[in-house]
């Protein structure tokens, strides 16, 4: 699909559904979507691509200072100390011999910050992942079949950064609303060399530039405002490439306003649901992508575990990035 017809969001999310949905491919039973592409030989292969032994923590900060304002019930976490060393130092805790600690507690909606959308988060017509009836799949005891908890150990293979704000922004930075096409991936991967280039079994990482923004400009409307992202264009190319699971550093993987003059991430309607793809948003590239830029190196190993929280639909990542 290479134009988008704005007024046709119904018409345009149906075909492109029809055209990469993944139903089947894996069995009536599976689980884990475009995981299945990362095999044992993937996992070999992207250890081996650790040479320096560089790490790069790719997760924002978990605290009250994050981007969330509300939308959906969505706050930032809060955290909360039990006991304290003002508890130990007062004698309050009980313990014998002098000892003393600290305890805490957090309280926080699953995709408040860096995370993955799990397959029970996005439904298509009442049908989540693999064709199932969403309301068999996600009650309110959670998700009943692909529950994050499923993918706790799938999450771990050759990483590959597209850092598409570096490549055609200005200054590292894509404006808000800009929609990244095909053309403009295939362009950035050009630009970064032989080791940015994307096949079965890659998390793709795609950097915006839009949380640098962010930082320096303030919050505003990062959660759930305009951005750039992806363009709806390019669910043929996330399903073609076969890659496991792709991750931004925006609130929402996909460009916003969306390309309709209706409509709501239909972009996550054909991935998720249809494709089977597992989404990562709210990812910290900046430092990343340094080292990339400096190096002309943009392959990795990633390890990017979920909580395995049960029947959660999203979970809170902190991604690690080794070269």
């Amino acid at each position: 699909m290479s134009a988008i017809d704005p007024a046709g969001p119904e018409e345009a999310v149906a075909a492109s559904a029809a055209r990469n949905r993944n139903w089947g491919r894996w069995g009536d039973d599976d689980v884990l979507g475009t995981l299945n592409f990362i095999d044992d030989a993937k996992r070999a292969h992207a250890a081996r691509l650790v040479r320096r032994g560089a790490a790069f923590s790719l997760s924002q900060r978990f605290d009250m200072n994050g981007p969330q304002k509300g939308w959906r019930r969505r706050t930032n976490p809060v955290h909360t100390m039990l006991d304290t060393g003002v508890d130990a130092a007062l004698g309050n805790q009980g313990f014998p011999h002098g000892i003393g600690g600290a305890d805490d507690v957090i309280a926080m909606p699953l995709q408040c910050s860096t995370q993955w959308d799990g397959l029970g988060h996005i439904f298509d017509h009442g049908r989540a992942w693999n064709g199932r009836p969403a309301e068999k799949v996600v009650t309110s005891e959670g998700d009943q079949v692909t529950g994050i908890e499923t993918a706790a150990a799938a999450i771990t293979g050759r990483g590959v950064l597209l850092d598409v704000g570096r490549a055609l922004g200005t200054d590292g930075e894509l404006p808000d609303g800009f929609a990244i096409t095909t053309e403009h991936l295939a362009a950035t991967i050009a630009r970064q060399g032989g080791t940015a280039r994307v096949g079965r079994g890659d998390i793709v990482c795609v950097r915006t530039g839009q949380l640098t923004r962010a930082r320096r400009d303030g919050w505003g409307d990062y959660a759930g405002g305009a951005a750039p992202g992806l363009s709806f264009t390019t669910a043929d190319w996330l399903h073609d490439t076969e890659i496991a699971a792709v991750a931004t550093d925006t609130w929402g993987f996909e460009v916003r306003p969306n390309e309709f003059d209706h409509a709501f991430q239909p972009l996550h309607q054909v991935a998720i649901p249809n494709i089977g793809l597992f989404i990562g948003e709210m990812w910290d590239l900046d430092a990343l992508a340094a080292d990339c830029a400096s190096d002309g190196v943009y392959e990795f190993q990633l390890v990017a575990a979920p909580l395995p929280i049960t029947g959660a639909v999203g979970s809170p990542v902190n991604p690690i990035a080794l070269k």
